[in-house]
């Protein structure tokens, strides 16, 4: 996992802004998605097109997470990058100006739904009756993207939790987006991973400023829990 923290200005900075140090203090798992981003073979397997080497050391947080989800009655999402020559999954200005040809030729195929490296890596705990959600963009809640967000109103879902791969690209993009679309967002800072822990580090501040909470999977857990223990007390 990477090895950094908030900086403390950042910390100041929100805890004089809102009066306390996070956003929200308590989520109702019984509304609340745990969103597993781009957690891929072509992403995680060793030596893939696009390996994130960090992304195999949080498998075990997302894990951890997933199970504390499913046993307080909330919902787990495993979003996948999908790719394709034409038509709405061809990400026409990404492909065509920001890569090389070859590069271009092995992102798109190991990111084609069929691919051995288009499915989520073996080692996550994926269950059969969870969603799998294919995403044509970056962020997985922006329009045309995906249906998550039709997935998530349909079950009142009003709270997500971001997770995986990588933390500056694809996670942050989808905590702005679901931010900006009233979700409330909170985002395990060592259940996140990208190539450097400095473009870790520039994620998770944008994050924390003003799109979210970041936490680690501990406090996270801590509040799953919490919420479950909430609930059934009021039931």
């Amino acid at each position: 996992m990477h090895d950094v923290e908030l900086p403390q200005f950042i910390t100041d900075r929100n805890a004089k802004r809102r009066g306390r140090s996070y956003v929200f203090e308590t989520l109702d798992p019984a509304r609340t998605a745990l969103v597993v981003i781009d957690m891929q073979r072509a992403f995680v397997d060793e030596g893939a097109p696009m390996e994130v080497p960090v992304a195999r050391g949080i498998v075990p947080n997302i894990n951890r997470l997933a199970s504390a989800m499913r046993e307080a009655g909330g919902a787990v999402m495993w979003i996948a990058m999908t790719m394709a020559e034409s038509g709405p999954d061809h990400f026409p200005i990404y492909y065509e100006y920001f890569f090389q040809e070859e590069g271009r030729r092995r992102h798109r195929e190991a990111l084609t739904e069929g691919s051995e490296l288009h499915a989520i890596y073996p080692a996550l705990d994926v269950r059969a009756d969870e969603d799998l959600v294919l995403k044509n963009r970056f962020s997985a809640f922006i329009q045309g993207s995906s249906d998550i967000d039709a997935r998530c109103k349909a079950r009142g879902i009003d709270t997500v939790i971001i997770t995986g791969t990588l933390t500056d690209v694809c996670c942050e993009s989808s905590a702005r987006d679901a931010m900006m679309l009233d979700y409330r967002v909170l985002m395990p800072a060592d259940a996140n991973a990208t190539l450097s822990d400095e473009e870790h580090l520039g994620g998770l501040m944008a994050v924390a400023q003003y799109f979210g909470d970041v936490r680690e999977t501990d406090e996270i857990v801590a509040l799953i829990e919490a919420g479950a223990r909430g609930r059934e007390a009021a039931e």
